[in-house]
């Protein structure tokens, strides 16, 4: 067995155990990805990522599409690219890239928002024109306008998976591959899955760090949208962390129903940002998944 963390939806928040096989024994198996073909699916249902940013709009979830391709060493995951380094019955390393998490936050159609549960609207959720974001009346207005200068970047680095009894931990460290915010991202996330004949449950606990150039980049003020921001507003390296849920019932050799939610506790440091309205982001789903 090749074993790798395959994503059943393809989000990092809501990954699930997966792993991609030599043989052909993937057929009514929802975790496995057969080795040198491509799966493709597409999840149809409802739900909202809530958006923690003043004046701009919740994102409603409706279709995620999946793709993905898993050969002996390297790997395609929805835009992701991997490479894997070493392996053993145990263990996986990789070289990965990734897509940066938080400009989805600003744009409904970052490719974040596409492949990880996110709605399909091109309408970007800036705060409507003339509504100043500010945290009391006396408090000098940012230009909203200017906040859509938060670029896309990509993420590249390493990547390493722990199979326990207890579960699977996954340990990552990526960089900046664009000089966009030239800023450092790790993870450290556990996960559990539980099979009950056609269920199957999975929770997962998540701490992510992003050091100060992330922050200051997506929640940091820039000059132009207010002096006085710019300098009350002092960007640190936070730390995130986060609860999720991931059940499924399998109907069919291609159909499941599906049930995602997630709760993230923004850190402090983020949440001093005058962009910020609260202290939490949540996303729930409920729908069903196909495979094609």
């Amino acid at each position: 067995m090749h074993y790798l963390l395959a994503l059943i939806l393809t989000i990092s928040f809501f990954a699930t155990s997966a792993h991609a096989s030599n043989d052909h024994t993937c057929d009514n198996n929802t975790d496995c990805i057969e080795i040198g073909r491509w799966d493709i699916g597409i999840a149809l249902g409802y739900g909202v990522k809530s958006n923690p940013l003043k004046d701009f709009d919740d994102i409603p979830l409706y279709a995620v599409p999946t793709i993905a391709y898993y050969g002996d060493r390297w790997f395609f995951d929805n835009g992701n690219i991997g490479y894997t380094v070493t392996e053993g019955e145990n263990y996986t390393v990789n070289l990965v890239s990734t897509f940066s998490t938080d400009r989805a936050f600003f744009y409904r159609w970052d490719p974040s928002n596409i492949f990880h549960l996110s709605g399909n609207s091109v309408e970007r959720a800036t705060a409507p024109t003339g509504i100043s974001i500010m945290e009391s009346p006396a408090e000098p207005e940012i230009d909203t306008d200017a906040l859509k200068n938060r670029n896309f970047t990509y993420l590249g680095g390493v990547e390493a998976f722990l199979y326990t009894r207890f579960g699977i931990v996954k340990a990552s460290v990526t960089h900046d591959l664009f000089n966009v915010h030239n800023g450092t991202e790790a993870q450290l996330r556990w996960l559990y899955n539980i099979p009950l004949d056609s269920w199957n449950f999975e929770f997962a606990a998540v701490l992510d760090w992003k050091s100060e150039q992330v922050v200051d980049y997506y929640y940091g003020i820039r000059p132009s949208e207010s002096p006085y921001w710019s300098e009350k507003y002092q960007a640190e390296s936070a730390l995130n962390q986060s609860i999720e849920f991931t059940g499924q019932y399998v109907l069919t050799e291609n159909w499941n129903l599906l049930l995602v939610a997630r709760y993230t506790d923004i850190a402090d440091e983020i949440v001093d940002s005058p962009l910020l309205n609260t202290d939490y982001t949540t996303t729930y789903f409920v729908g069903a998944a196909y495979r094609f």
